[in-house]
């Protein structure tokens, strides 16, 4: 607890007063010293007895870059305070309507929620907090802090580019994906036969050296899985400025160009994995993977079995396909110039 500029200013006139009233008597002082003590008094006591607000955080949705986000805060008290509510946010975030953390001052009551909007401006898991908020007398004489040390997750996406149409590469494969059937010859595994499977799907030779005369089936590839399609990307370490953003951004883009053609798509980055799926949920898990990109290199055999490798490095970042190495930033550009031909409108599609 502490004085404010206000109170340190009625301190030192009451100080003065009572001086005053030593050397020339107490009485022409009253109606000045009387009033300001009593209401430094009332703000000693009324700031003190004020509890501790309890705090609870909201989660942030994550999002890409460029977007913007809501931070919400409830703040529970036990009855009306005037308080100044200072947050902090985190590197990678900036406040839409503020110049540094945003301040906020209201008064706050039983379950008072306090919101702002920042901006998502670098790729990876962000923070917003710890927080404190300062309460203070009717009379703005003496406030009391209190420090919260909760912080909430922001995890923010890669940017997606746009790459409809952008080269013959994509192209291609996707037609190549376009009336694919599950292979009879790529056996998967087998499973006990249940009812209303096909007798022609019986596995008879394993069926015959069951001991029980229990029938088993054979199972194959789905054609989900036979159109699947496996993009493995790497960030070559070592000194000078890491391109992890460029690579994410690349995967990104090139994961989402294919989805929206529905077709399953699995993605390896260094050590960790997603395997090939759809759907929106699958599209929030490829966007959690490619948050966390770091500078790192693929397994041999990682590197070698997928259908497309991205791979970034001091020359920047190339997208390859059957050995055939295309700079990400010029399947970019061929949809820039399509927009320039045609008049589109620029924008992106947004992975979430």
């Amino acid at each position: 607890m502490q004085l404010t500029r206000r109170g340190w200013l009625v301190l030192a006139v009451v100080a003065a007063s009572l001086a005053m009233s030593w050397q020339y008597g107490p009485r022409s002082l009253n109606a000045v010293v009387t009033p300001l003590a009593v209401a430094f008094v009332v703000g000693l006591v009324t700031t003190a007895r004020v509890g501790r607000p309890t705090v609870r955080r909201h989660a942030v949705e994550a999002g890409p870059v460029g977007e913007t986000r809501t931070v919400a805060v409830t703040i529970e008290t036990d009855g009306a305070i005037a308080a100044t509510v200072a947050d902090t946010v985190g590197d990678g975030l900036e406040p839409v309507e503020a110049d540094g953390d945003p301040v906020i001052e209201t008064t706050v009551a039983d379950d008072a929620q306090i919101a702002y909007d920042v901006t998502l401006e670098d790729r990876g898991e962000r923070a917003v907090g710890p927080l404190s908020i300062t309460v203070s007398d009717v009379f703005g004489l003496v406030e009391r802090t209190f420090e919260d040390d909760e912080t909430v997750a922001v995890l923010v996406y890669p940017p997606v580019r746009d790459l409809r149409g952008s080269a013959a590469l994509l192209q291609t494969l996707a037609a190549e994906s376009e009336g694919a059937a599950p292979d009879r010859e790529e056996f998967d595994r087998l499973r006990e036969y249940r009812r209303g499977d096909s007798l022609r799907n019986v596995h008879w030779k394993a069926a015959a050296k069951r001991p029980d005369d229990d029938l088993v089936v054979a199972e194959y590839a789905t054609a989900d899985e036979a159109r699947a399609l496996s993009i493995a990307a790497e960030c070559e370490p070592g000194p000078g400025p890491s391109r992890s953003d460029e690579l994410a951004t690349a995967v990104a883009s090139l994961a989402t160009h294919f989805l929206e053609r529905d077709r399953p798509v699995g993605v390896t980055v260094g050590t960790e994995a997603v395997g090939p799926a759809v759907g929106r949920q699958h599209r929030r898990d490829l966007l959690e993977l490619l948050a966390a990109v770091e500078p790192g290199e693929l397994e041999d055999r990682t590197r070698d079995g997928a259908d497309v490798l991205v791979r970034a490095d001091r020359d920047g970042v190339r997208v390859v396909v059957d050995e055939r190495a295309v700079p990400f930033e010029r399947l970019v550009a061929a949809v820039d110039a399509t927009r320039r031909a045609t008049g589109e409108r620029a924008g992106g599609t947004v992975m979430a």
